[in-house]
């Protein structure tokens, strides 16, 4: 399969890719999940967006939040897959690469998601445990879950 992995900052992306990238998100998070919530948050100034294209089109999206902002951590947040794509199962070459990205621009450091709790298992397989107990979310379970920084 043929995807495209994008890394840029706010100040990079055109006014169009932050207009699908905010389009996507707010589907996914928004509208399918029936969840209101605030979602664009202050974190997309200081943060890493992954934009990942499949023919040209936005099929899925994360961002990594600089340490500090969120939590100590580097964090990988607003992991999606737009609907369209979901049958090519990209969700775990997403992640692979927002982990591989974030232990290269950050290393050393742990890595933290706030994950919705259903998804334990498919994050678990990438290397993160869980931490702390579930908590609402704007009405959806999460866990805080933490990869443990990569031995050099």
């Amino acid at each position: 399969m043929d995807l495209d992995f994008q890394w840029k900052r706010l100040d990079d992306l055109s006014t169009r890719e932050m207009y699908t990238i905010i389009q996507a998100r707010e589907a996914v998070f928004v509208v399918e999940q029936a969840c209101a919530y605030q979602e664009v948050d202050g974190l997309d100034l200081d943060s890493w967006h992954l934009s990942v294209l499949k023919d040209g089109e936005l099929a899925a999206y994360a961002r990594v939040v600089e340490p500090g902002l969120k939590y100590k951590e580097p964090s990988i947040g607003r992991v999606l897959t737009l609907a369209k794509f979901r049958s090519l199962k990209i969700g775990y070459a997403l992640v692979a690469e927002a982990i591989r990205f974030t232990e290269a621009h950050y290393p050393g450091a742990d890595i933290r998601i706030g994950a919705q709790a259903h998804l334990q298992k498919f994050y678990g397989s990438l290397g993160f445990e869980p931490v702390g107990e579930i908590y609402d979310e704007d009405g959806i379970a999460h866990i805080d879950m933490v990869k443990a920084a990569a031995i050099a």
